[in-house]
């Protein structure tokens, strides 16, 4: 009896730091479930947080998948439609891991926005910010974003000379224009097509789930970041040695070669900078632009009092015997302006936002908890019944004054 009395002590001895390991565990993650409640009854013990409506699905994942669901750019997909329909235009879900309020509520998102630095700050999923790098401009927060953007507002790109060939090539354009402008690289060189190509499974793993193994999206993803890194840094050091000789008065009119002599940036941040611009102008011009002409593809009354609008403009140049676009001609575009309305309406380049509460936050009888997540769908708005007449069709004069 002594012999098995001492052969299950020793068993729960050898077993007994697992089993601590497990409560402890067990202990911090109902401890993290419960913090944001717990910060709310630290305040305020005669309440707890009127939290908006909604469920929390699956463990660890949520109702991610069901959120990310492939559906028309023109509409807000199946999740959204009856997520609404159950719990209203504010709900409450777990979505890329965190504890998530969703904000189809025009009035909702225009708060967020107007709130930005106080009560709100940008807040995207670490995968995105493993990609992109800790020194993305979606990242960033703060002192460091804000001076980031000084240092965009003082560079002044020159126009450039990628000529747009084809409708079909809107993605291809508007990278050799990013490319370009960003680091002189000229359109259709072998080195410019490899680094398109490298782009490209870079994007499929920003939008993959982050998961980090070989073989998948993201995986590559990391790798052909690697690889842009590298063609970057191989550009500051060709500028470097130009820079470092007297004889070359050669200055390259692009971000990287401003970045490098006009700013305080690091390497490290140039680096993430520039492929984070080449993501943000790539990714919603290409769209955008290819939406544009699906759109006015299916509206020949557009095109025509476009092709008006600026072939009086052409005429007014030749006039004045100029051949470049001034500032003025740009104001009278103004059809122009009402077909890119449209096209960002419609089509929603940019579906939502990732934002994180800061501080607690009351707004239309709903508490908001810091360290919550929340997302403005912005589609959503843009495709409400009740603010826009028949919001599935494409009407640019909608936008016209007095429309």
């Amino acid at each position: 009896m002594a012999a098995i009395m001492a052969s299950i002590t020793s068993e729960l001895l050898f077993f007994l730091p697992f089993i601590l390991l497990a409560l402890l565990t067990f202990y911090t993650s109902a401890v993290a479930k419960c913090h944001g409640l717990h910060r709310w009854s630290g305040r305020t013990k005669k309440r707890r947080p009127n939290l908006p409506p909604g469920a929390v699905g699956w463990p660890f994942i949520g109702e991610t998948f069901g959120y990310l669901r492939a559906h028309p750019a023109t509409s807000i997909g199946q999740f959204m439609d009856q997520h609404i329909a159950r719990y209203g235009k504010i709900y409450r879900s777990s979505l890329f891991g965190d504890r998530t309020v969703v904000s189809a509520d025009a009035g909702l998102n225009r708060y967020v926005l107007q709130n930005e630095g106080r009560l709100f700050e940008c807040s995207y999923p670490r995968s995105i910010g493993g990609i992109l790098g800790k020194w993305s401009m979606l990242v960033l927060v703060g002192d460091p974003h804000r001076h980031t953007l000084l240092v965009l507002r003082d560079w002044l790109p020159s126009s450039s000379s990628a000529v747009f060939s084809a409708q079909h090539e809107a993605k291809k354009f508007t990278f050799n224009l990013m490319a370009k402008n960003i680091m002189s690289m000229d359109p259709g060189e072998e080195e410019t097509e490899r680094l398109r190509l490298e782009y490209i499974t870079f994007m499929k793993g920003v939008v993959s789930a982050p998961l980090n193994f070989p073989g998948t999206a993201y995986w590559k993803a990391l790798k052909s970041r690697a690889t842009i890194l590298g063609v970057i840094e191989r550009k500051m050091e060709e500028r470097l040695e130009k820079m470092n000789k007297e004889a070359s008065s050669m200055e390259e009119d692009d971000l990287l070669g401003w970045a490098m002599k006009q700013s305080n940036l690091s390497k490290e941040q140039i680096l993430d900078l520039l492929l984070s611009l080449l993501f943000a102008g790539h990714e919603t011009s290409s769209m955008a632009l290819a939406l544009a002409i699906f759109f006015l593809e299916g509206c020949p009354k557009a095109v025509e009092e476009l092709r008006e609008e600026h072939l009086e403009i052409a005429r007014r140049q030749k006039l004045r015997g100029e051949c470049k676009l001034s500032w003025e001609d740009y104001k009278e575009m103004v059809f122009t302006q009402c077909v890119i309305n449209e096209t960002l309406r419609l089509g929603n380049v940019v579906r939502f936002l990732h934002r994180k509460v800061i501080r607690d936050v009351h707004y239309n009888g709903y508490d908001i908890p810091s360290g919550w997540k929340i997302l403005p769908v912005l589609a959503a708005v843009h495709l409400d019944s009740s603010l826009y007449e028949d919001p599935s069709s494409f009407n640019p004069w909608r936008w016209q004054v007095g429309a």
